[in-house]
């Protein structure tokens, strides 16, 4: 009778706290061949070793290899250093020994265990064991996800892979440094975002200039990186361009934490409230500026619509006045080849004109109105920043009296104290100055205060329209338009109300909207 083939399986995982130089790769492979060389009646069918895999599941690259041959008729015994080795999901561990591997006949074999399913039934303590084995795994995990956690909070970075256009540092593979091929490719991607461009188009410019995207880039630097939502795929696509810009790390904070996985089941998401996110642990790739005018953006939900793809500078800002609704666009080719849009009140173009009126306006014509009073706003604007720096240069000319009387009133408030020693004040007179003098020290450091609050406030960078002054940009591009509007709205008798996003020191220059 001839030897029956037998599969010597090996596995190994850290995070299982398999840290015992037993039970390294090595020591299971030579405990395994000693075995199997005493066993007249076996001979080696293969070797399948899951270095760095976890017990807990049996999605395992050698494993699924070995179930291959044994369906294939290649292997008829599987023998391992002990159960643990074998898995510590008690659930599926018993499901392999005691229906798969009796259904086709294959003996298994524990050398550590004393198990060997040929010479006799597996005994009442088998579960048990199995038992142990996952609660040991779950022990183990949860000191692991503990760990994690605690380095999540003090912003170290603990994946596997950093985002697109950073690296891990040589010095601590826990902070992350800007890689720069990446770094220019994630800047340019923000910077055709804010020019007006859709994602898709973003996505199909770098497709063609032979761009590497980050899976490709990752393979490229040797990385064994696989994202399962590509398929295979390693080119710029929309979702990807989608996720760049919405990646909070390129502005230097960390985001950790986004995903929980159980020891049984997929990942799931966790709620943007429950992320661990650090602020300023890293160099950011895009500048706050940019980041947060990117962002705008995407609030906006701006769209490239029809063959065509003519941008939508104001997709996303335009609402009707009268129901609310947002306006939406129509484009046609005129004669000559010429395009010509008009904005209509999205409730009417769904609803008719039972629900609200057309508000038709062209987009010409508010691209002119906005621009014009866009330009207006921030000349009025710059008249308010030149009155505000008098009043600064007036605050700091007050703080100076200010100072030196403070000084005078604290040299009056010793000389008092100096009196009273020598017997030149009474009791009586030393506490009355005494008591007059420490409301005049403290209506002087109060005002002071209010006064320094007021300078440093002046000489903070502008929230919003120092950029546009120093731009010269008066023609209303989308990027202008996220920097300084917030809303715009349209009413039935083409009255047009636009709402800046400027700070309330401007208010009184925006009065005449």
């Amino acid at each position: 009778m001839s030897p029956c083939p037998a599969a010597l399986y090996i596995r190994l995982s850290r995070e299982d706290g398999d840290r015992e130089e037993s039970d390294s790769v090595a020591n299971q492979r030579k405990l395994l061949t000693e075995f199997l060389n005493r066993k007249e009646d076996l001979c080696l069918g293969d070797v399948y070793v899951d270095d760095g895999f976890t017990g807990t599941n049996f999605q395992r690259p050698a494993f699924r290899r070995m179930l291959e041959a044994i369906e294939e008729g290649r292997i008829r015994c599987v023998i391992v250093k002990d159960l643990s080795r074998f898995g510590r999901d008690y659930i599926d561990t018993g499901r392999y020994l005691e229906r798969y591997f009796p259904e086709k006949g294959v003996r298994f074999i524990s050398v550590s265990d004393g198990i060997d399913s040929r010479e006799k039934d597996y005994d009442m303590l088998l579960p048990i064991k199995n038992i142990f084995n996952e609660q040991y795994a779950r022990d183990i995990s949860r000191k692991i996800r503990a760990t994690f956690r605690t380095k999540q909070k003090a912003g170290e970075f603990i994946g596997a892979f950093p985002s697109y256009g950073y690296r891990k540092s040589a010095a601590d593979r826990n902070r992350l440094e800007i890689d720069p091929y990446p770094a220019a490719v994630v800047r340019r991607i923000f910077g055709l975002y804010l020019e007006g461009r859709g994602k898709q188009e973003i996505a199909d410019l770098l497709n063609r200039e032979g761009i590497l995207s980050p899976s490709a880039y990752k393979a490229s630097r040797g990385m064994r990186y696989v994202n399962p939502r590509c398929s295979g795929q390693s080119s710029w696509t929309c979702s990807t361009i989608n996720s760049i810009l919405h990646r909070e790390m390129y502005a230097g904070n960390m985001v950790q934490g986004t995903r929980k996985q159980k020891m049984r089941g997929k990942q799931t998401r966790v709620d943007r409230k429950d992320w661990i996110i650090v602020e300023n642990t890293h160099e950011p790739v895009v500048d706050p500026v940019t980041w947060g005018k990117a962002q705008r953006l995407l609030e906006k939900r701006k769209r490239i619509a029809g063959p065509c793809r003519r941008e939508n500078i104001l997709a996303g800002f335009l609402k009707c006045g009268d129901c609310g609704s947002v306006m939406v666009r129509n484009t046609w080719e005129k004669a000559g080849g010429q395009q010509a849009s008009v904005y209509y009140c999205g409730g009417y173009k769904r609803y008719g004109k039972t629900y609200c009126t057309s508000h038709a306006v062209p987009e010409e014509v508010l691209l002119q109105v906005i621009g014009e009073d866009l330009r207006q706003t921030v000349q009025a604007a710059g008249n308010c920043t030149e009155a505000a720096e008098e009043e600064a240069q007036e605050a700091r000319q007050e703080n100076g009296r200010l100072q030196g009387e403070l000084d005078r009133i604290r040299r009056m408030k010793q000389a008092v104290y100096e009196d009273r020693r020598e017997g030149i004040l009474s009791e009586e007179e030393f506490f009355a100055y005494r008591e007059d003098y420490r409301n005049r020290e403290k209506f002087c450091l109060e005002r002071i205060r209010e006064l320094e609050e007021k300078c440093r406030d002046s000489g903070e960078e502008d929230r919003g329209i120092p950029a546009v002054l120093d731009s010269g940009a008066w023609i209303p591009d989308r990027e202008t338009l996220a920097e300084t509007v917030a809303e715009i709205t349209v009413y039935a008798d083409h009255r047009i109300r636009i709402c800046y996003r400027f700070s309330g020191e401007y208010d009184p220059c925006l009065e005449r909207q």
